[in-house]
């Protein structure tokens, strides 16, 4: 079921968006290959009200170097008025959990608000042009779960699976946006404490793509994802684990993990029927899923070997006014 639309509400106002877990496919997503990922139940809250002048937190010096915010304000904010946006967040910063997505569609979703209300196509098309500027790199994947809640797919070629929601675009690419069902698992995502660099790694995985190599990785990175989808929605934990782990190998093919990402999946591995780093990785976090009825040991294997682990389920409603 789709979420409504983000009513008029006049400031100040306050909005929350769910953070992510990419499953399959990053990376390989801003080549248009599928993507599958959800949204999780960890939260970023802004709230956003009329300023002598732009703020974030209070404060004008953090506002005016603030390239999510500056790209927000010149895209979406076209009165011109300044405004005080306070941002309060559970979602660990430069984690691979979706920070600056969550980040970008509260306060998308804020000035929409405060603009006489928004549908969700027009948000999210909003949300990642923002963040794209901000990164000069990506997918919409991230902000398209931030608005929409529950599980999603990107640019999927499998057949009759997943409600369409919209198509966001960027110059000549785009991405179709599914809603896919949930199969009722929990996953752990743990932080490892080593921030990421979305960007510089985007990029750098971007060369290997357009290398001799390239097409055949693609191919395999569409495999998998499809593999994994289908897996999903058979609801089928055990092949799902399979694919989680075929993912892996992956990106470690292409460059993307690191020794305490690798030491946090071998932690994981006896309660867990699949792993892998999630996100942009080179740091970051990982996503397990837990062997039915060790939910408990895997977040005490992972906080044992010095993760943040949150067990979480997939936040249903994506964005909404506080």
């Amino acid at each position: 079921m789709n979420a409504p639309p983000i009513p008029p509400h006049p400031l100040p106002v306050v909005a929350h968006a769910p953070g992510k877990c990419i499953l399959f496919g990053e990376h390989a997503v801003v080549r248009g290959q599928p993507e599958v990922l959800l949204a999780i139940d960890v939260y970023t809250q802004v709230a956003v009200r009329t300023a002598p002048e732009w703020r974030l937190n209070g404060h004008a010096e953090p506002a005016a170097a603030h390239p999510y915010l500056q790209a927000a304000r010149h895209q979406l904010w076209s009165t011109g008025e300044p405004l005080d946006v306070t941002v309060v967040s559970r979602v660990p910063k430069s984690s691979g959990m979706g920070s600056s997505a969550a980040f970008i569609a509260s306060l998308a979703a804020a000035l929409g608000a405060a603009r006489g209300g928004v549908d969700r196509a027009t948000l999210a098309q909003q949300a990642f042009t923002v963040e794209r500027s901000a990164q000069g790199v990506g997918s919409p994947g991230d902000t398209s779960a931030a608005v929409a809640g529950g599980y999603l797919t990107l640019n999927t070629t499998v057949g009759a699976i997943g409600e369409p929601l919209w198509t966001v675009r960027a110059g000549s690419d785009e991405w179709t946006v599914r809603r896919i069902a949930d199969p009722g698992w929990v996953w752990v995502v743990a932080f490892s404490g080593l921030p990421k660099d979305t960007g510089p790694r985007v990029r750098a995985v971007g060369e290997r793509f357009s290398s001799a190599e390239g097409p055949a990785l693609l191919t395999r990175f569409a495999e998998v994802a499809n593999g994994g989808l289908r897996a999903m929605a058979q609801e089928d934990a055990a092949e799902t684990g399979h694919w989680l782990d075929e993912n892996q190998e992956l990106l470690r093919s292409v460059g993307v993990s690191h020794p305490r990402l690798e030491a946090l999946l071998e932690a994981a591995r006896p309660a867990a029927l699949g792993a892998k780093v999630t996100g942009a990785g080179g740091g970051g976090s990982i996503v397990a899923l837990a062997r039915p009825g060790q939910e408990t040991d895997l977040v005490r294997r992972l906080a044992r070997a010095g993760a943040v682990p949150f067990a979480t389920r997939p936040s249903t409603h994506g964005v909404e006014l506080v």
